[in-house]
């Protein structure tokens, strides 16, 4: 039991760690690039429907 504790926990912690990460708003954005004049993602109206193009 004690095994596979310390087998899964790590595993587990990092998965949580990744899964926040791969869910931050500022991930797309690189401050060492000049700024874009159009964003990468478009951002969503706040009824969740996409902006029309």
């Amino acid at each position: 039991m004690i095994d596979k504790f310390t087998l899964f926990l790590p595993h587990i912690l990092m998965a949580i760690a990744i899964w926040r990460l791969l869910h931050r708003d500022d991930l797309d954005d690189d401050p060492s690039l000049p700024s874009r004049k159009t964003p990468f993602r478009q951002p969503r109206e706040p009824g969740g429907e996409k902006p029309d193009a």
